[in-house]
């Protein structure tokens, strides 16, 4: 259903920092990087789609965060949720929601809610029981 997600950064190398953290507690390796442009991507294991991209915007202008906007991305597991959520504090990230289960989403939703170092709110998620 979606091919790529785009997050536009005004600090491409602080955002890139901050995301090559989540994005290898999540497991997801980095596809490409272009700091000319300046433009990064990464992809899950053996997937080519989607991506998650970060860059600065195409019509050159400020990039800036939208009200109700967020991305969330899935991780393999409840410690990956939380392995990522305090990777993201220890790198300016800031606090949506600590670690934990939201029933009223689903039985077995289990997530945690941030800010990039820009405002842009992402979440990481997990939606298999704590057995697996």
């Amino acid at each position: 259903m979606i091919s790529h997600v785009f997050i536009g950064v005004n600090d491409f190398d602080r955002a890139f920092k901050f995301y090559s953290v989540i994005m290898s507690e999540l497991g997801h390796q980095l596809k490409f990087c272009d700091p000319d442009r300046p433009w990064a991507g990464w992809m899950a294991d053996g997937m080519p789609r989607p991506l998650f991209l970060i860059g600065r915007p195409y019509d050159g202008n400020s990039a800036e965060r939208g009200n109700g906007q967020m991305v969330a991305l899935l991780a393999p597991d409840r410690r990956s949720v939380d392995q990522a959520y305090a990777s993201a504090l220890a790198h300016s990230g800031s606090c949506e929601g600590p670690p934990g289960l939201r029933r009223h989403y689903h039985p077995d939703y289990y997530g945690a809610y941030f800010r990039d170092p820009e405002g842009n709110k992402i979440c990481v998620c997990c939606h298999l029981p704590v057995t697996q």
